[in-house]
């Protein structure tokens, strides 16, 4: 009987230290959900000292690899500043622009800042800021082209850059049945194959197309028609809302007292940007 009742009594005790121990853990697992929940963005590039811009580095002129092995351009000069004014070292990571949302998601870069189309999917996935730049989706022949208007490209094959939305505006155009679309790595490897009479003509941003011609010499034409205008925009990560806003209000700031307006002019000749 004693012995009964001593099992009884240990077995209660055992039950109620288990429960204890299962409270306890059920507290300790709660906190992580409030880290997690917090939004620590910018005190982290701040505490890091670094803020990382993933960038397709032959996007030419927004950020691009120069003859000395510099990552250089418009975006890259702006992004320089806004750093400046944080206090931090900006880092320029080349990344795959086809697995872009994949290298923020991961945490290896802080912002896609590259000439970044603002399209329904990346304002998903991503936290966009304000659109800085207007852009417009045009078609580049080489100038002894015999396609003077869009209409000309029938049969023809267009490259376009794999993974952009030049890509997706393209091959979900009305054109696209009458077209073979060749999609690439790069812009640059695009154009080259252009040069090299493999491919028709190029579709992409005539911020770029533009580019190469006027300051690059290259030797193309822009058909007058086009199939769409876009914005440019910088991707964060959804949940890094306070880094997102940093860096528009210092854009804004940049804009207000002319220092945007300065790099603008040194890349296009003008001030083009769209901050407000």
């Amino acid at each position: 009987m004693k012995k009964t009742m001593f099992k009884r009594i240990i077995a209660t005790a055992f039950a109620a230290a288990m429960l204890s121990l299962a409270c306890g853990c059920g507290e300790a697992a709660q906190a992580p959900q409030t880290a997690t929940g917090e939004d620590n963005s910018l005190q982290n590039v701040l505490d890091s000292g670094k803020f990382v811009l993933g960038l397709d580095a032959t996007f030419k002129p927004m950020g691009y690899t120069d003859d000395n092995d510099e990552i250089v351009g418009f975006d890259i000069d702006v992004a320089q500043e806004v750093c400046n004014r944080m206090g931090v070292e900006l880092v320029k990571q080349p990344i795959n622009w086809d697995t872009k949302e994949e290298d923020l998601n991961a945490g290896r870069i802080d912002c896609i800042w590259n000439g970044m189309s603002v399209n329904p999917s990346r304002a998903e996935q991503m936290n966009l800021s304000d659109p800085y730049m207007k852009n417009a989706m045009v078609f580049a022949v080489p100038a002894d082209s015999e396609a003077k208007t869009m209409a000309d490209l029938n049969g023809k094959i267009i490259g376009v850059q794999n993974g952009s939305t030049a890509q997706e505006i393209l091959e979900g155009s009305e054109i696209a049945g009458t077209i073979t679309v060749q999609a690439m790595a790069t812009n640059i490897e695009a154009l080259q194959q252009m040069e090299l009479g493999i491919v028709d003509a190029v579709f992409l941003d005539s911020v770029v197309a533009n580019y190469e011609i006027t300051s690059m010499g290259k030797d193309y034409v822009v058909l007058p028609d086009g199939l769409e205008e876009e914005e440019y925009a910088i991707g964060f990560r959804k949940n890094d809302q306070k880094l997102r806003d940093e860096v528009q209000k210092i854009l804004s700031e940049m804009k207000a007292d002319g220092t945007l307006g300065e790099i603008s002019t040194k890349w296009f000749g003008s001030d083009i940007t769209t901050v407000k």
